[in-house]
C-alpha cells in the first residue's frame, strides 16, 4: 500500500466523520440501494466499495451477496471499517490513486464522494473499468455543488451561508471539483463504459435534518483552515453553525448524480 498522503480535506481522522458518515448515510443510501438493486447485484457476486467511509453500503452490499460472495471494502484510512466484522467482506487500507487492484475480478464496483475529490479523474475510472469482469457495472455517486445554489429571492429562510461559500471556495482551491457529478457521465462514455446512465437527485437542506448535520460536520471539521488561511473569519462560521439551527433555514443540497455504466463484454 502507498504512504502516498491524502488528497482529501474532510479525512477520516477528523473527530467529525462519524456524524458525517451518519448524515451521508441517513441522507443518500435509500437512493444508493436502488441504484445498486437495478444493477441485479445478486448471490454469489463478487463486489467492490471503494471509499467505505463508514460502511453503510458495504454491509448492505455482504448481506445482498451472500456467503458465496465477497465484498472488497477499501478506504485510504480504514478506521470506521473496522466494525464491519462480517465473513464475507475483506477490509483493506488502499489508495486508489496509486495502489493497483486486481483486473477483471469484480461484477459490482461502488463508489461514492470519491472522485469528486481528484483531478486524476481519467486515471481512476481507467483502473476501474480494467478492474470489472466483462459486462461487470460500475456506480458511481458524486456531487455537483454548483449548479442549484441557494437563491433569497425563492423564500425568506433560503440563504447560501458565506461560510459554506468559503468552503466552496478552500475545496476548490485544493483541487476539488465542484461541478464533477454533473461531467460524470460524459466521463464514463469517454473512458469506455457502455450503456451508460445517469440520474441525478437534490433536495431542500432544513434546520435540523440530516443534511444540516453533514453541513454542520464540514464548516466543524474545516473551521481551522478555513480562518488560518484567511477565507472567513470565526465569527462568522459561529454564527453560521448557529444560524443551521433556525427552523426557517433552508438551502438546496448539492446535487447528487448517479451514473452507472458497464465494462464491454469480451469479444471473444
Amino acid at each position: 500500500m502507498s504512504d502516498a498522503p491524502t488528497p482529501y480535506l474532510l479525512t477520516n481522522a477528523g473527530l467529525q466523520a462519524p456524524a458525517r458518515f451518519a448524515a451521508l448515510s441517513a441522507m443518500f443510501d435509500a437512493g444508493t440501494v436502488r441504484h445498486l438493486a437495478s444493477r441485479g447485484v445478486n448471490r454469489g457476486w463478487h463486489c467492490l466499495e471503494v471509499g467505505g467511509g463508514g460502511g453503510s453500503i458495504a454491509a448492505w452490499l455482504a448481506d445482498r451477496v451472500g456467503p458465496s460472495g465477497r465484498v472488497l471494502v477499501t478506504d485510504i484510512d480504514p478506521r470506521h471499517l473496522a466494525a464491519l466484522n462480517l465473513p464475507n467482506v475483506d477490509v483493506r487500507r488502499h489508495n486508489i490513486l496509486t495502489d493497483s487492484l486486481p483486473a477483471a475480478s469484480f461484477d459490482l464496483i461502488h463508489v461514492r464522494l470519491v472522485l469528486v475529490h481528484l483531478p486524476e479523474w481519467r486515471q481512476v475510472l481507467t483502473r476501474l473499468l480494467a478492474a470489472l469482469k466483462p459486462g461487470g457495472w460500475l456506480v458511481d455517486e458524486e456531487f455537483d455543488s454548483e449548479s442549484m445554489p441557494a437563491d433569497p429571492t425563492i423564500g425568506a429562510g433560503e440563504v447560501l451561508l458565506p461560510t459554506h461559500i468559503a468552503v466552496g471556495c478552500l475545496m476548490a482551491d485544493r483541487g476539488f471539483d465542484r461541478r464533477y457529478g454533473r461531467r460524470l457521465y460524459a466521463r464514463l462514455r469517454q473512458t469506455g463504459f457502455v450503456d451508460v446512465q445517469a440520474e441525478g437527485s437534490v433536495f431542500m437542506v432544513q434546520g435540523g435534518s440530516p443534511g444540516t448535520a453533514l453541513v454542520r460536520a464540514n464548516y466543524e471539521q474545516l473551521r481551522a483552515t478555513l480562518v488560518e488561511k484567511g477565507y472567513v473569519n470565526d465569527d462568522q462560521i459561529t454564527a453560521d453553525l448557529a444560524r443551521l439551527n433556525d427552523a426557517d433555514f433552508v438551502m438546496p443540497s448539492s446535487i447528487m448524480w448517479t451514473a452507472c455504466g458497464r465494462r464491454p463484454e469480451s469479444s471473444h
